[in-house]
């Protein structure tokens, strides 16, 4: 049986790309990382779009309670639903998602939380993530000599 809360998990998968994904009630939002160019990637959609805004802040509640702010957003003017950040280093982002219970982007006069319960074991699972993912065909096996 699925519940409820089931469809408000927070998910991780490897391919493609490293994702970290959440499903909220009035945002969804995904953390990837990009092994091709080492870079990570939030995104925040929702139907209502964002607002034209000078700093961005992604405010985290609960017990390692953090604020980070950004005027590095990009937000497309075609379609403003979302809000992304890209940046080569994210362990605040992810260390905000794993340790707190709640989240809110911040941008203007618009504030969105986002629930974080359960978010700590795929953060976990997003951190080892392998940077192989995209390989095709089989891996080596530990014997066979791979060129240098």
């Amino acid at each position: 049986m699925f519940s409820a809360s089931a469809a408000q998990a927070w998910d991780f998968t490897p391919s493609p790309i490293c994702t970290l994904f959440h499903q909220g009630e009035e945002m969804s939002v995904s953390v990837t990382f990009d092994p091709s160019n080492s870079e990570y990637a939030i995104n925040l959609s929702r139907e209502a779009g964002w607002p034209d805004a000078d700093v961005f802040q992604i405010r985290f509640e609960g017990a390692r309670r953090l604020t980070i702010s950004t005027n590095r957003h990009v937000i497309n003017q075609a379609d403003t639903r979302t809000l992304t950040v890209t940046d080569r280093g994210f362990g605040n982002v992810l260390n905000g998602i794993k340790f707190n219970a709640r989240a809110v982007a911040v941008l203007g006069d618009v504030e969105v939380p986002v629930s974080l319960d359960g978010a700590a074991p795929a953060v976990d699972a997003f951190r080892t993530c392998p940077t192989d993912q995209m390989a095709v065909g089989p891996r080596p096996s530990a014997n066979i000599a791979l060129p240098s």
